[in-house]
C-alpha cells in the first residue's frame, strides 16, 4: 500500500508467537505435556486456531485439545501467512484461500461438543460469493447447536480499495448483500462486523443493523451509500461504531441507547455541516475524531456537534500534523456539554506552532484529569510535493487565534499532563507554566521525546528533519527542570 506521496509502506514482520509454540512442541515436549490443561488452552486461544491446531498435531497429549477451545480466530493469514490483506489477491490465491478458510470453519465448528461454549469466535474471511456462504452457513448451524457468547465476521475483498473502481464497490455490496439474505441466522448472532470497501444503497447499512440484532460493535471502512449520501442509523444493543473514510455527507446516529464510543477518521465536509450528527446517544461517553484538515473545510465547532451529548468522559481528536480544524470555544457554551469530560488526547499537532489554544479545554472542563498532546511532523504521512499540497487546499503552518475566556481559573482536578514530542524550547516551556500556574493540583507532567515511527526510515532526502532536542542526560533534565520555574520540580518526570 502506498501513501499519499507515492512511497511504500513497509508490513509489519508476522507474529512469531504459533511458530514459537510449536518449535516448543516439537523440540521439548515434556516443557508443554507438564502444564495442567487450562493453562495449556489459555496458551493455545491466544493464536490463530489453525496454528492452534498444528501446534496440538505434534504431541499426543495435545490432540484432544482443539475441540476444547472456546477463543475461536480462522483468518485468510493463517493460511496465506505471507499474504497483506491490504494488497490484491491473485485470483487464483483468492479462490484457494477463500475455499480453504470455508472447509476448515465447517471442520472446525461442526467437530466441537455441543457441551462447550464458544466464548469468542472471529471469522476474518474474503467475501466471494460461494464460499462466503459456505461460512455463514456453518457459523448458522453452530449458532443453532452451541451457545456462542460473542461471534465476529470481519471481511476483506480481493481488491484493496486504492485498486477498487466504483463498480468494484457495488458488486462487493451486492455481494455483502447475497450472503445477508442467505445466511440471516448467522448475522442475526454476531456482535461485531468489521465490513470494507462496499458502497450500498440507501438502505443497505440499515438493512444490516436491523438483520444484526445481536450486534454491539461496527467497524465500517471505505464504506458508504454513494458519494454525498446520507445515512440514518438506530439499532438497540450497538455498543461501538467505528467508521474509517467514506464518502458519507452525514451520518446520523438517530436512535443508538447503549451507544458508548464512537470513532470517526478521514470524514469530508461537504457543506456548512459536521458530518457526524448525534441525535438519542444518552450513554455515549468515549469520541475520537481524526482528519487531515484543509482550507476548504469547515471548522469544527464542539458546541454544535455535542449539543446533545452531555456525558463525553474520554476525547480524542487527531490532526494529522495538519490544520487545526477545531475552534477554540467559550467556557459559556462548553461547560454544559463537557462538565463529565475526564481525558482528552489532542494528537499530531503540527510542529512550530503555538498550542496554547488547548487551554480552552481546561477553561471548559472543570472536572478534567488527564490532558495529553502530542507534536509532531510525522513525515510519511504529510504530503510534501509542493503541487499536490496547493491542488487540494493543504494550509501552510498558522497560528491558531484564542484568548483566554477565564482569566485568573484554577483548575481543582487536572493532575496529569502528557507531552509527546517535548523539545526544550520557549514554545514548551512556556505552555507547560501555563498549565501548572492553572492546575493547582498537578502531580505529575510527563514528558517523552518525538514518537518513532519506521516507515519515516523510507524519508526522501530532501526532506530536512529537525534533529530533537530532546533532553537525555541529567545534566539537560536538570537545566530544563530549572527553566520551568515550578513550585514542585519532583512532578517532571523525562519518560525517554
Amino acid at each position: 500500500m502506498k501513501n499519499k506521496n507515492g512511497r511504500r509502506r513497509r508490513s509489519k514482520p508476522a507474529c512469531n508467537e504459533a511458530s514459537a509454540a510449536r518449535n516448543a512442541a516439537a523440540g521439548n515436549g515434556d516443557r508443554l505435556t507438564k502444564l495442567p490443561d487450562d493453562l495449556l488452552i489459555n496458551i493455545l486461544e491466544r493464536v490463530d486456531t489453525l496454528d492452534a491446531i498444528r501446534t496440538c498435531i505434534l504431541s499426543k497429549r495435545l490432540l484432544k485439545f482443539p475441540t476444547m477451545l472456546s477463543h475461536l480466530f480462522i483468518s485468510a493469514a493463517s493460511i496465506s501467512r505471507h499474504h497483506n490483506p491490504a494488497r490484491d489477491f491473485g485470483i487464483r490465491d483468492m479462490l484457494r484461500i477463500s475455499r480453504a478458510i470455508a472447509d476448515v470453519t465447517d471442520n472446525i465448528l461442526s467437530t466441537r461438543s455441543p457441551e462447550i461454549t464458544i466464548s469468542k469466535l472471529k471469522i476474518r474471511f474474503i467475501l466471494t460469493k460461494q464460499d462466503a456462504v459456505s461460512i455463514g452457513n456453518s457459523v448458522a448451524r453452530a449458532m443453532a447447536t452451541q451457545k456462542v457468547d460473542s461471534a465476529e465476521f470481519e471481511m476483506v475483498t480481493e481488491k484493496g480499495f486504492l485498486n477498487c473502481s466504483p463498480d468494484d464497490l457495488l458488486d462487493f455490496a451486492r455481494r455483502l448483500n447475497t450472503l445477508l439474505g442467505a445466511c440471516p441466522d448467522a448475522f442475526a448472532g454476531l456482535t461485531r462486523l468489521w465490513l470494507r470497501n462496499l458502497r450500498f444503497d440507501e438502505l443497505g447499512i440499515p438493512d444490516i443493523l436491523s438483520t444484526c440484532k445481536r450486534l454491539e460493535s461496527l467497524h465500517l471502512t471505505h464504506c458508504d451509500s454513494g458519494i454525498d449520501s446520507v445515512v440514518q442509523l438506530e439499532h438497540a444493543q450497538l455498543v461501538e461504531l467505528d467508521v474509517d473514510s467514506g464518502c458519507f455527507e452525514r451520518i446520523e446516529l438517530t436512535c443508538l441507547p447503549k451507544l458508548q464510543r464512537v470513532s470517526y477518521n478521514n470524514w469530508f465536509c461537504y457543506g456548512d455541516q459536521f458530518p457526524l450528527y448525534f441525535g438519542f446517544v444518552p450513554q455515549l461517553s468515549k469520541l475520537s475524531i481524526t482528519k487531515t484538515g484543509v482550507k476548504s473545510e469547515m471548522t469544527l465547532v464542539l458546541s454544535q456537534l455535542l449539543a446533545n451529548v452531555p456525558s463525553i468522559r474520554d476525547l480524542h481528536l487527531d490532526f494529522e500534523c495538519e490544520k487545526i480544524w477545531v475552534l477554540p470555544e467559550s467556557p459559556k457554551l462548553l461547560t454544559p456539554l463537557l462538565r463529565k469530560l475526564q481525558q482528552v488526547n489532542l494528537e499530531n499537532i503540527p510542529e512550530g506552532c503555538d498550542f496554547s489554544w488547548t487551554m480552552f479545554i481546561l477553561e471548559a472542563a472543570p472536572f478534567l484529569k488527564e490532558l495529553s498532546i502530542t507534536v509532531w511532523d510525522h513525515w510519511c504521512i504529510i504530503a510534501t510535493d509542493k503541487e499536490y499540497r496547493k491542488k487540494y487546499g493543504y494550509c501552510e503552518k498558522a497560528e491558531v487565534k484564542w484568548k483566554t475566556y477565564a482569566p485568573g481559573l484554577k483548575h481543582k482536578n487536572l493532575v496529569k499532563l502528557t507531552i509527546y514530542g517535548f523539545q526544550p524550547d520557549d514554545n514548551f516551556v512556556r505552555y507547560i507554566r501555563r498549565v501548572v500556574e492553572v492546575a493547582v493540583n498537578m502531580e505529575e507532567i510527563s514528558l517523552h521525546d518525538r514518537k518513532v515511527c519506521e516507515r519515516c526510515g523510507n524519508l526522501d532526502p530532501k526532506i530536512k528533519v529537525c534533529p530533537s532536542r530532546y533532553p537525555r542526560t541529567a545534566e539537560e533534565r536538570k537545566q530544563t527542570t530549572e527553566e520551568l520555574v515550578l513550585a514542585s520540580p519532583s512532578v517532571v518526570y523525562f519518560r525517554s
